[in-house]
Order: C-alpha cells, then structure tokens, then sequence
C-alpha cells in the first residue's frame, strides 16, 4: 500500500509517498513545494495542484493523508493556509483517491511520543523510522510523519480509526 501525505502551506508544501510492505515502511519519494514570495497566490495554488499531480501520476499512491485545519491566531492565515489545503485535495480527488486528515498533536503523538515535538524531533525521527540517509527538510518530514500517522492509524491488527476520514 502507497500513501501520498502532504503539509500544505502556500509557500513551501511538504509531500512524501511512504510504501508499506509488509510490517516495514519505505519512503519512495519526499519534498518541498517551494513557490517563491513573489508569485501570487493563485499560482501557488495552481504549482501546488500540479506538482502533486506529478508526483500521483508516477508514483500512483493509494490514498492520500493530510494535516487537517488546524486553529491559527489569525483569520488572514487560516485563509491561506485553507487554500493551499484545498489545491492539495483537489489534486487527490481528481485522482479518486481517497483522503484522509491528521491534526499536528496526533502526528507528534504518533511518530514522536510527544504531542508538543518540534519540528527537529519530527525530522529526526522520520530519518530513524524510514531509514533514511538524511535528514528531510522539517516540511517534508511533517509530510512524512502524517503519512506514518495514517499507517499507524490504520494497523489491521487494532481497530481502525473512522473519525479521520475526509467526508
């Protein structure tokens, strides 16, 4: 099984593919959607959609989880934020895949034993768990992590998590 994960944001949209074969994990492919500063919103958005269309359309993952909305202090950012989300979802769904969502303290929760990790120990421990040769950029391995989260979440030796799907 292949789930692509993403960590959207306007300007730097982390993404990962994480295979499972058996009882071990394998990143297949991981990054950073970096849109410049001076590029608008609406081609972010459209980069956005595009890159991840790339990125289904060779690797052909399964299903797809994302970091849900998560509370910000400010109404101009959650928008955003929102936006991004939604050119990440659209991509996914055009595929038909299903999509699942992921809030931060779960990720942590999962991946590092802490709900309150910092990004350092998100990278760190995707570099343990995966196996990797270094150390992925925090966004790719937020990505990842979310990605992991949705294996765990999804273990069919415990009772599987309904409440994370995306109606």
């Amino acid at each position: 099984m292949r789930v692509l994960s993403i960590d959207p944001a306007l300007r730097n949209t982390g993404f990962g593919v994480i295979e499972r074969l058996g009882r071990e994990y394998r990143a297949l492919k991981y990054g950073v959607i970096k849109n410049p500063q001076k590029l608008l919103q609406s081609g972010c958005l459209v980069r956005i959609r595009e890159e991840l269309h790339c990125v289904i359309r060779d690797l052909k993952p399964d299903c797809c989880a994302i970091e849900s909305v998560i509370y910000v202090q400010s109404y101009k950012t959650a928008i955003t934020m929102g936006a991004a989300r939604g050119a990440a979802i659209l991509a996914a769904a055009e595929h038909g895949m299903e999509i699942f969502e992921y809030p931060p303290k779960r990720v942590k929760q999962a991946v590092v034993g802490r709900g309150a990790a910092d990004k350092q120990q998100v990278a760190f421990m995707m570099r343990a768990l995966l196996g990797l040769t270094e150390t992925p950029p925090p966004d790719a391995a937020d990505a990842l992590a979310i990605g992991l989260t949705h294996f765990y979440e999804n273990d069919p030796n415990k009772a599987i998590s309904k409440e994370s799907r995306l109606v």
